[in-house]
């Protein structure tokens, strides 16, 4: 079932790619289910997620919940300290069941396909660069059917609205 209302469910994934100077890259994304807002889109040769989510949870507050995988990244001692501090549930899915965090991998077959797989990326900074453009293009300018054709971006403005 998904997210009744903004910052109720926020999903995180993580997926990898290569540049062609041979640094691997790890690729976060994190978005709100209700919205489909892409609140981040980061790309590294390595994790802290308390780094990237400590600035996301400022702004625009943390979740009520948050859905993962059981990496090793979501199932930190600190990130369930980090979580419970800010009052987030940890709602992890069943190993081997994806579909369980649909729409955190459905946005990462997309991110795949129409970034991933057709874009070189020549080092770590041109990487972070494109997916900053594509988090904008994802977020501004791509209508969603489930959000009556409206982009997250039209979405997170009228949900404002409704909740002012």
């Amino acid at each position: 079932m998904g997210a009744s209302a903004p910052n109720e469910v926020w999903c995180l994934d993580f997926c990898f790619d290569y540049c062609l100077n041979g640094t691997k890259l790890k690729v976060l994304a994190v978005f709100d289910e209700h919205t489909r807002e892409c609140l981040a889109l980061e790309a590294a040769t390595s994790f802290k997620s308390l780094r990237v989510l400590g600035s996301l949870f400022e702004s625009p507050g943390a979740p009520q919940n948050f859905r993962s995988d059981n990496g090793s990244e979501f199932v930190s001692r600190s990130l369930a300290v980090f979580l419970s501090r800010s009052g987030t549930q940890s709602r992890f899915i069943k190993s081997g069941s994806p579909w369980q965090n649909g729409l955190a991998e459905s946005f990462v077959s997309r991110l795949r396909a129409e970034l991933l797989d057709v874009e070189v990326f020549h080092n770590l900074a041109d990487a972070q660069v494109k997916l900053a453009l594509f988090r904008r293009f994802y977020n501004e300018q791509l209508p969603h059917s489930s959000l009556g054709y409206m982009t997250p971006a039209q979405a997170v403005l009228s949900c404002r609205k409704d909740y002012s």
